[in-house]
C-alpha cells in the first residue's frame, strides 16, 4: 500500500513459521530491479518499503518465494 504509489510504496507479509525467504522487485520486462529482503525470518507480520524514486513510472511486480510457497502481485509506480 498505496497501491498506485509515488514513489513510495510498503509490502505486508506473513510468515507463519520460521523460513526463508526471498522477497523481490522485477519489471515488466522480468528483470529483477531490487532485492527487498533475503534470509531466514522467525513467524510473524512484517512490513518492508521500497522506494522507487530512482525509476520510471510503469508496472513492476513484488514476488515473494519461501520453500514451494510462491506469491506475485503487481503494483503500479506513477510520477
Amino acid at each position: 500500500y498505496p497501491n498506485p504509489f509515488n514513489p513510495i510504496t510498503t509490502i505486508t507479509y506473513q510468515v507463519p513459521e520460521y523460513s526463508n525467504i526471498n522477497i523481490s522487485i522485477y519489471n515488466i520486462n522480468g528483470q529483477i530491479i531490487h532485492n527487498l529482503h533475503s534470509g531466514f525470518v522467525s513467524p510473524g507480520e512484517y512490513l518492508v518499503s521500497w522506494d522507487a524514486k530512482n525509476l520510471s513510472s510503469g508496472v513492476y511486480f513484488v514476488k515473494m518465494v519461501s520453500g514451494s510457497f510462491v506469491t506475485t502481485q503487481k503494483i503500479m509506480l506513477v510520477k
